[in-house]
């Protein structure tokens, strides 16, 4: 469930904080207010692109100001509880924060205080939140779509068949695709087979070793730099220990003088001891470097060696790959080309059987996918029907007609669509080319309402819904939006008494001007303020007593509506 919502400077808002209760929340206000804000700011929060326009700026400097929404929610759902865990989330006392702080028109997203990338934070807010946006319904106008909702509806049990049928699927468009490419002539094989055989024995001569190139470069910067090593390191070891004034010449001096009276302060013969140390170490980084410079060699032909084979590594690594063990990859690539290639009749119909075999696989994936979809459209277009009907569909008939796709995709051989009437003796026909937008609205809601039931989503948005309605069609869309709010948090916007009646909390949504600037603001309505606003969405700019009245009446049979009583017919 959202528990509150907090909003800092975007768009009109200059700070607004709202806390949310279960059931049906309701948010009005006058045209242009800032309800769209509102869902925007919720929308920003939960990773969506950051509109422009929503950003400040600041009047004196002209820069931007720095923008914050942040939305707090309970998980409690031990259905929830898993999916978060498995995007390695871990709600704490049951609560999830999400926050999106905008700094110079860039987003920083955060789950519980720890940074996510947008993308992230959409999948964790999938599971907490869905959005119906004002023009969403148009949406089922595409056939794609009704696939989509069939597809959520039909759950995990369709999911796990459709991972392996895409996997499947992938497997099979490579098959194809290499039998495509196999299709050589004998001399354009030949040529090949050429080439192949001269790479394969030129990479294979080489003989060359993980990590060789590595060690080839060192040596030849240290061959290259020869002459530079010598001068330092005798220079270093005439220094340390090679000549009568060198360091460990005098260290052994100073060694003595203070041997000689140390007997005298016990604070020399400390001192004494370091320098007894510092002698010692001295010697050895002598015998050490004396070690190295016998060792040194230089010699003409061992470093031309070193350069030749570093040639012939980098040669190799720029034809086939950038490091030793990608051409050796390559290598093995070769060889496998090859070997085909010289027994081409049986690789050719190995690949065949292959893709004869993949596609018998994939071809019982589709139908089993197929399988379990058509049963859960039997289910979904019975439990949309009933919806529809609650929502003043009175004689409708809603059902899906599933075709075959020309070819086979990673989503199966479906090629389904929804069909409604929504009249008596009207044949069942497309549903894009049958509704209005009214309707359209209507229906998305009756969908959203049954996947509602099957899955853990508890807070739903609505963004006008009520679009293109009115009268009982909108009475009865707020006794639908009513019993959904009984398993869930509803939270929406609209313009219709009927449904801001059914209200559990009714939230004021106005502009109004602060400082020489406009501003938007939200709060709670207690029951006379709420009844106050109902009259304003029946009457308009003036108010009367029978207005105000009517309102009263609204809200009472609203109340009764979900106390479980009867309404009379004429109500």
């Amino acid at each position: 469930m959202l528990q509150s919502l907090h909003v800092k400077n975007l768009a009109l808002i200059d700070e607004a904080e709202v806390d949310f209760t279960g059931g049906l929340n309701i948010l009005s206000g006058e045209t242009g207010a800032g309800k769209s804000i509102i869902i925007g700011s919720i929308n920003l929060a939960l990773g969506e692109k950051i509109q422009k326009e929503m950003l400040r700026e600041n009047k004196e400097t002209g820069e931007l100001e720095t923008a914050l929404v942040e939305l707090v929610f309970t998980a409690e759902d031990e259905r929830v509880k898993k999916q978060l865990e498995a995007l390695e989330v871990y709600p704490e006392n049951d609560e999830v924060i999400l926050s999106r702080r905008i700094v110079n028109g860039r987003g920083a997203a955060r789950v519980n205080g720890e940074s996510v990338p947008a993308s992230r934070m959409k999948e964790i807010a999938a599971i907490l939140i869905d959005i119906h946006g004002q023009h969403e319904h148009q949406s089922l106008l595409s056939k794609k779509k009704h696939l989509e909702i069939l597809d959520d509806f039909a759950g995990e049990a369709l999911a796990k068949e459709k991972r392996a049928l895409a996997e499947t699927y992938h497997s099979y468009r490579k098959l194809i695709e290499e039998e495509s490419g196999a299709d050589v002539d004998a001399k354009e094989r030949e040529r090949e087979i050429s080439l192949l055989s001269y790479e394969i024995k030129e990479i294979e001569e080489a003989d060359l070793r993980a990590g060789e190139d590595e060690e080839l470069e060192s040596e030849y910067r240290r061959f290259s730099n020869g002459q530079k090593i010598v001068e330092a390191v005798n220079a270093a070891y005439t220094s340390t220990g090679g000549g009568a004034e060198s360091a460990s010449e005098l260290v052994g001096r100073a060694v003595r003088e203070l041997s000689s009276v140390a007997s005298y302060d016990e604070r020399l013969s400390d001192l004494e001891q370091q320098l007894t140390e510092i002698d010692g170490l001295l010697n050895d980084f002598n015998r050490e470097i004396a070690g190295y410079v016998e060792s040194m060699e230089f010699d003409e032909e061992t470093f031309y060696e070193v350069e030749r084979r570093l040639d012939t590594v980098n040669h190799l690594k720029s034809k086939y790959g950038d490091t030793i063990p990608k051409v050796l990859a390559a290598l093995d690539e070769k060889r496998e080309r090859l070997a085909k290639l010289c027994d081409y009749d049986s690789y050719l119909e190995e690949l065949r059987a292959k893709i004869k075999k993949t596609k018998a696989v994939l071809d019982k994936q589709c139908e089993a996918v197929s399988g379990i979809r058509k049963e859960a459209a039997e289910r979904l277009t019975a439990a949309v029907t009933e919806a529809l009907k609650d929502l003043n569909f009175l004689d409708v008939r809603f059902t899906m007609e599933f075709e075959r796709t020309a070819d086979y995709t990673a989503n199966g051989y479906d090629d389904a669509g929804f069909l409604i009437s929504t009249n008596p003796g009207e044949p069942l026909k497309p549903l894009g080319k049958v509704a209005s937008g009214g309707e359209l609205s209507r229906i998305m809601l009756g969908i959203k309402t049954v996947l509602a039931d099957e899955d853990a989503v508890e807070t739903l948005i609505f963004d006008e819904i009520d679009s293109g309605i009115s009268g009982r069609t909108a009475q009865m869309v707020s006794e639908k939006m009513n019993v959904l709010g009984r398993n869930h948090q509803i939270i929406c916007i609209t313009h219709l008494p009927q449904i801001a009646a059914m209200a559990d909390s009714h939230y004021l949504i106005q502009k109004s001007v602060q400082h020489e600037a406009t501003v938007s603001t939200i709060e709670r309505l207690g029951e006379a303020q709420s009844i106050e606003e109902l009259a304003r969405m029946l009457g308009g700019v003036e108010i009367t007593e029978t207005v105000r009245k009517s309102a009263e009446e609204m809200r009472g049979l609203a109340r009764s509506k979900k106390q479980g009583k009867k309404i009379p017919a004429d109500a």
